[in-house]
């Protein structure tokens, strides 16, 4: 039967509301998925390592002693706010990945998601806490 102008494809319809009910079954398990993300860097150095979690917060922030050997406060600044922003972005990347992973086919096709805006309150104040307090 040839399709009809202005006759929805119900068939598409159909796939379509298949893939909204799968995506929003998955949300919880997806929400947990995107808490747990950290994102980690070194500096070109590696004197310094950055660790941040799902939203870019700093986490943890490791400073080879030897950095103070031969003391430059700018340039330890410089390559720590470098470090930390490399490991924003593999947070980012992280995240971006996830979502896109989960969303349906055709919003997949339609390019995805960027988590870059993802914000919210600070990452050490969301850690996965039990069952039993959340409330």
């Amino acid at each position: 039967m040839a399709d009809v102008p202005g006759r929805p494809d119900w068939g598409v319809l159909r796939d379509m509301l298949s893939d909204l009910r799968k995506a929003t079954t998955q949300l919880p398990d997806l929400q947990k998925r995107m808490l747990e993300v950290t994102g980690t860097a070194w500096s070109p150095d590696r004197m310094i390592k950055a660790v941040v979690g799902p939203r870019g917060h700093l986490l943890e922030l490791d400073i080879d002693p030897r950095v103070l050997r031969q003391p430059n406060s700018k340039a330890l600044s410089a390559s720590i706010v470098q470090t930390v922003r490399a490991a924003i972005e593999d947070a980012g990347r992280q995240s971006t990945e996830l979502m896109n992973d989960s969303l349906p086919g055709d919003l997949r096709r339609m390019g995805g998601t960027d988590m870059r805006t993802f914000v919210g309150s600070h990452d050490a104040d969301v850690r996965i806490r039990p069952e039993a307090d959340r409330g």
